[in-house]
């Protein structure tokens, strides 16, 4: 399904559940970025993911900071690999885990980093793609409220 189709898929909560996974996640961004630029995204990519969980019955699964982190790392991979695959310039982006190698268990799992963005306490978020072609702009990399 092209971007356009699965969008709308998933704002509908017309997409399965069960065919939503972290690289959807991940695609998802990629598209509300390209749409909305970063600061778009982010104002409505956790109100997307909210209703697409309270829809499939797990209002409460929504993760503030694993969103917008995830979001973050995003922007900064597609603007460092320009045409390329980003999931090939940057295969850490296909791993779940990722976000444990900046956040250390307590931080990430805690209930204030369930509802609003939290930074990363063992490394920058940035560290994950650095080495992207050109030098990374990192301008939302700087803390924010939510």
């Amino acid at each position: 399904m092209n971007d356009d189709e699965f969008v709308a898929a998933f704002e509908s909560c017309e997409l399965p559940n069960e065919q939503f996974h972290h690289r959807d996640h991940l695609r998802l961004a990629l598209i509300y970025l390209r749409r909305y630029g970063y600061a778009g995204a982010r104002a409505r990519i956790p109100e997307a993911i909210r209703a697409y969980a309270a829809h499939h019955g797990a209002p409460g699964k929504y993760h503030a900071t694993i969103t917008i982190a995830w979001l973050r790392l995003a922007e900064l991979a597609a603007e460092g690999c320009g045409a390329q695959d980003i999931f090939v310039a940057f295969p850490i982006l296909l791993q779940k885990d990722a976000l444990e190698k900046c956040y250390s268990r307590e931080v990430l799992w805690s209930e204030a980093a369930r509802s609003v963005f939290i930074e990363p306490d063992l490394m920058p978020l940035g560290s994950l793609v650095s080495g992207a072609a050109g030098g990374v702009r990192r301008p939302s990399l700087v803390a924010e409220a939510d």
